[in-house]
């Protein structure tokens, strides 16, 4: 009897935990979102670009976009209008607006 109380308080910490991180996730993916929004003359509003010279962001690897930002922020990738936005970024807006980016679907079709 006291092991099934311990396996079922043990899973409901678990549950716990695992919507807590959820939540969170979904908090930094908001957070990322607000901004990002100074991204959405080149890139748009959801990572599609609107600028011709842009690429699209939407659904691309986090770490990847983390990666090509902290080199604009270093400046070791260089782009006038990049390495003025970059700059100011910290390690979590960088993180937060990578996330936002990455988490959003891109549907692809074949012609």
């Amino acid at each position: 009897m006291r092991l099934a109380v311990l396996r079922a308080a043990a899973i409901a910490l678990a549950v716990a935990a695992s919507s807590a991180a959820q939540a969170t996730q979904a908090e930094e993916i908001a957070a990322g979102r607000a901004k990002a929004q100074a991204c959405a003359v080149c890139h748009g509003p959801v990572g599609v670009a609107t600028h011709p010279q842009a690429p699209n962001l939407a659904g691309q690897p986090m770490n990847y976009l983390i990666e090509q930002l902290k080199a604009f922020r270093a400046g070791k990738r260089r782009n006038e209008m990049m390495d003025l936005m970059a700059r100011p970024l910290t390690d979590n807006d960088i993180e937060q607006i990578s996330l936002w980016f990455s988490a959003i679907r891109i549907e692809a079709t074949p012609p």
